[in-house]
């Protein structure tokens, strides 16, 4: 059985989140007579000011490198349209996979993974630091726009795929798995988990696959186009890689001649199409085998219905490879890391011994708290600050702030 979505759009797979069906949110509100939790949901993502603050957060490319390379924000608005149309093609609720797709960036520090590589460090006597944890803290707590509650109040199946669209971060005993085996639940999964039941040991929605999934693919893709068009990774060095050796011989077999720009804009949109095909095909087959009848068979399965194939894994793998090795680990891009990992270190120690340098309301309160308690006040404040505004503090507070470039 499947349910309509409306005029023009396909039915809803009976294995679709559906959102009448939604299990609510932590502090009950009226249904709203124009739109469902899960488009209700990606309303309040979009109107947050930490979305807003992905504007100005690093990609790959800090702000003063150009005006074109990606930021948090325009990548998580390219996942957003790839979540859209892995989830339209496999008739899902095509409203939670976009709503997880501009959430699920919300929690990134400034200065892309070194600004969070750096905060897990000054963190780990106070409980670690992780993006994804991040972003729950956001858009249940840290987020204060609403008179009746803290965060954004989002529904439960917004939450669940916000937290383990990568897969369930424990077994059914609560112990963690997966990359969190043998360590503890990130700081604010476990606190919001004293408030409400996620399952964190099933897999999430399939709406949550897509996201995740989406993401992988934007920004391998836009990476790369990033990174041509900065001339740190190039045509021939590409063909190293088998999927963007066929693609490139695609592209000059189709297109002799063509100037670099138009080359590197259809090199990157096939690699985007190659991976969405693929992801499609793959998806419908792991359903077709699980032949699920309701969402709750998405969760109970025993690995993800929304992948790669076993050959596009494998290529994709050797592209962030490739990338890792020739962008993220290039000369120029590492210099600059290593600039903006001391802005981040010494901005956290700053605020750590004197507290009062944080604005109001963020130092208030702080007096003779426990050292954890002040060490995740100062990390909600950094995390939540844009690459220009922690370049501004630093500059405040100290005499020594690097000159990006």
């Amino acid at each position: 059985m499947v349910k309509t979505l409306g005029y023009g759009a396909q039915p809803r797979a009976e294995y679709a989140v559906d959102p009448d069906e939604s299990r609510g949110r932590l502090y009950p509100e009226g249904d709203s007579p124009t739109r469902t939790p899960f488009q209700r949901d990606r309303d309040r993502i979009i109107h947050s000011a930490a979305f807003r603050r992905l504007k100005h957060k690093t990609q790959v490319f800090v702000y003063h490198e150009g005006d074109h390379f990606r930021t948090r924000l325009t990548h998580t608005i390219e996942v957003s349209q790839i979540a859209r149309s892995l989830a339209r093609a496999l008739r899902l609720d095509e409203d939670l996979a976009e709503c997880l797709a501009l959430a699920h960036d919300l929690g990134h520090t400034p200065f892309g993974h070194e600004g969070e590589d750096v905060m897990h460090e000054c963190m780990a006597d106070y409980g670690g630091f992780d993006h994804n944890a991040q972003s729950l803290r956001i858009v249940t707590d840290l987020e204060r726009r609403y008179a009746e509650f803290d965060g954004l109040n989002l529904a439960w199946e917004t939450l669940e795929g916000l937290v383990k669209h990568n897969g369930p971060l424990t077994d059914r005993e609560g112990a963690p798995c997966g990359k969190l085996a043998g360590k503890d639940l990130p700081f604010a999964v476990r606190e919001y988990a004293e408030q409400q039941d996620l399952l964190l040991w099933s897999w999430p929605s399939a709406e949550a696959q897509v996201a995740a999934i989406a993401d992988d693919i934007a920004y391998d893709a836009h990476d790369l186009d990033d990174g041509m068009r900065a001339g740190l990774l190039s045509f021939e060095a590409m063909k190293a890689v088998p999927y963007l050796k066929r693609i490139l011989d695609e592209v000059d077999g189709k297109y002799p001649g063509l100037e670099d720009a138009r080359r590197i804009h259809e090199i990157g949109r096939r690699c985007i199409t190659g991976m969405v095909e693929d992801v499609i095909a793959e998806s419908i087959l792991r359903i077709n085998q699980l032949s699920p009848k309701k969402c709750g068979d998405i969760r109970d399965a025993n690995g993800p219905v929304i992948a790669f194939s076993t050959e596009m894994a494998r290529e994709e793998r050797a592209l962030k490879e490739f990338l890792f090795a020739n962008l993220y680990r290039h000369d120029s891009v590492l210099a600059v890391r290593r600039q903006v990992a001391k802005v981040v270190r010494d901005l956290f120690h700053g605020y750590f011994k004197v507290p009062e340098r944080m604005p109001e309301p963020w130092c208030n309160g702080l007096e003779g708290a426990r050292d954890d308690v002040v060490a995740r006040r100062v990390c909600d404040f950094i995390a939540g600050m844009t690459d220009r505004y922690a370049i501004d503090e630093h500059r405040r507070l100290f005499d020594d702030t690097p000159e990006l470039g």
